[in-house]
């Protein structure tokens, strides 16, 4: 299967772009062992510099991404031997998305330069950032005057989360970050090139699974919407498709070799090949060990929901509703779908800091203990408060009228993105306590993925199986059994706790060609399967009760929100 001999010995890092860290871990190419790991948490995002929650702004410095990205390929490296990092053959990167970036001619980050550096307007905007949401629906109205249908890719809704969307937005809001803007650039493409030392934003090689997912960039189309679509959407728009990319590439291809600076930051060779980057789900589906028509959950603070499917057997078969289908989006040679859920693990930390209220606000205030141990106090009781409250919740029965909730916290990206809606809670009493509230939280995020699997087979698309990926598989069995439970089906859970800089490693291991491709990397470093959480179809009947109430529920929620818009 290898492309080299069995005996020899070859390393590649992995690196993943998490929401709040960065994540690096150097691999075994041969045998999938993770010989380190290091992570490093940005510190201007957490300290929630450049957001405001309640008007769904989240950008993020590219200061984060640049000490995020050489402290933990530094921190990793420094645990391995002189040896290892000598054979170190490639890295490739996964992030979040669709995370874009203004940036100027050189292809650096407008926020790098003085003039910007605290405007958010000129940094990442995070995927989870709605701001956007007014032009995303002005897209989906103005996609309906074309015969051509160029939203038939992206599940026929277009949504504020996206590339366009974000970036008319920014063009509109900031005439400064509109003038000096010489293209807009997805963080999975800018941290390749930033790494082979690109100095020109021509040379940015952009991937085809942000490309095709957010970007509406189809071979039918021959890229990119026509000049026409979008100098008739917005003037401001006319010619900027110049200023972006013709061609795309698919995550097992190089975009080139570190550069001298990036090698000697890093202690590594300018031989070693840097991958074209992808979404980090799509990366974790592939270091999950996806496989055709299986279900790949990566649960972390939203959901994104992948499935393979061999290219051939996708013909005429267009799934509406969905964040798209884009051939080689994972696998090279698949069709790769997928889905999600706009919140997910961010629900229950909302639901955390909603709670610990008392907790940061009056115990620094006590006289009982002193500053540094009051704040090691509020540390210990808020990393333990879910699991805590999982457990509890653990023990109540399914009952079919008690407390429901809507998982709509962040909008709704699938089935049929749409961003205004917002989360509720329903049937909540005076007996109502923060475990049964929080377990009617966890059960919405379940029947949230239940619609997702409903609209999978109601557009002819099988599901074989689920598989369950990232930190909230992990670190919730309650969460993965009461998902079972609800879908009526086994889940396997992978092994890996980092499947989607696994997946990164993976693709690294094809781009050095150790591997002919990536399904052979798959095979040779995946850590296999674990627990295997089998439903119990009693309980499953029952949740099948309150699944319908759930619909109603959110029925209800967009047919106000229609209704609001209709009165407006």
């Amino acid at each position: 299967m290898n492309s080299i001999e069995n005996n020899a010995t070859d390393y590649v890092i992995g690196v993943d772009f998490g929401t709040n860290s960065v994540r690096s871990i150097v691999v075994d190419a041969h045998t999938g062992e993770e010989m380190s790991s290091s992570e490093f948490a940005f510190p201007r995002w957490n300290e929630g510099k450049y957001c405001n929650a309640s008007e769904n702004i989240f950008r993020q410095h590219p200061l984060d991404h640049i000490e995020g990205l050489t402290q933990s390929i530094q921190g990793a490296l420094k645990k391995v031997s002189r040896e290892v990092v000598d054979k170190v053959r490639a890295i490739s990167v996964a992030t979040t998305g669709s995370t874009p970036i203004a940036v100027d001619q050189n292809g650096t980050p407008l926020s790098m330069l003085p003039k910007f550096e605290h405007n958010p307007n000129a940094m990442f905007f995070l995927w989870k950032d709605h701001s956007a949401i007014k032009e995303a629906s002005e897209i989906n109205e103005h996609a309906k005057n074309f015969q051509t249908d160029y939203l038939k890719y992206v599940g026929g809704t277009y949504s504020s989360e996206w590339f366009w969307a974000k970036l008319l937005h920014v063009l509109r809001k900031d005439t400064e970050v509109k003038e000096a803007c010489c293209s807009w650039v997805e963080h999975s493409d800018w941290i390749p090139f930033l790494l082979t030392g690109g100095d020109n934003v021509q040379d940015i090689k952009r991937n085809v699974c942000v490309a095709g997912h957010k970007a509406l960039w189809a071979e039918e189309f021959g890229g990119l919407p026509p000049e026409e679509f979008l100098a008739t959407l917005d003037p401001l728009l006319a010619g900027f498709k110049k200023k972006l990319f013709h061609t795309i590439y698919t995550s097992d291809q190089a975009a080139g070799r570190l550069s001298s600076k990036w090698a000697d930051l890093l202690g590594l060779s300018t031989d070693v090949l840097v991958g074209i980057g992808a979404m980090d789900a799509h990366m974790g589906a592939v270091g999950g060990q996806i496989e055709p028509y299986y279900l790949s959950k990566v649960m972390g603070t939203s959901t994104c929901d992948m499935m393979v499917v061999p290219t051939s057997e996708m013909e005429n078969i267009l799934v509406n509703g969905i964040c798209g289908q884009v051939n080689g989006s994972i696998i090279p040679g698949m069709t790769g779908m997928e889905a999600g859920q706009s919140a997910f693990g961010d629900i229950y930390s909302w639901f955390r800091e909603l709670i610990s209220w008392p907790l940061e606000k009056l115990v620094p205030k006590s006289t009982i203990v002193d500053a540094e141990t009051a704040q090691a106090l509020i540390n210990e009781i808020k990393n333990n408060i879910l699991m805590e409250l999982g457990q509890e919740a653990a023990r109540i029965p399914i009952d079919e009228n008690t407390e429901l909730s809507l998982d709509w916290m962040n909008g709704r990206r699938t089935p049929d993105a749409n961003q205004l809606v917002k989360g509720a809670i329903q049937n909540i009493n005076l007996g109502t306590d923060a475990i049964r509230m929080y377990r009617s939280l966890i059960e919405a995020t379940c029947f949230g993925s239940k619609c997702i699997v409903e609209r999978f087979r109601e557009e002819g698309i099988p599901i074989k199986g689920i598989i369950a990926l990232g930190g909230v598989a992990q670190k919730s069995p309650l969460v993965v059994q009461m998902m079972a439970d609800i879908l009526g089906m086994p889940i396997k859970l992978n092994r890996s706790e980092q499947t989607c800089a696994l997946g990164a490693a993976m693709f690294a291991a094809t781009v050095a060609g150790i591997y002919p491709k990536v399904e052979d990397a798959m095979a040779q470093m995946g850590s296999g399967f674990g627990k295997e959480f089998i439903p119990d179809m009693h309980k499953h009947e029952l949740y099948l009760k309150r699944f319908d109430k759930y619909k109603a529920l959110g029925s209800f929620v967009d047919r106000t929100l229609i209704n609001h818009e209709i009165a407006i």
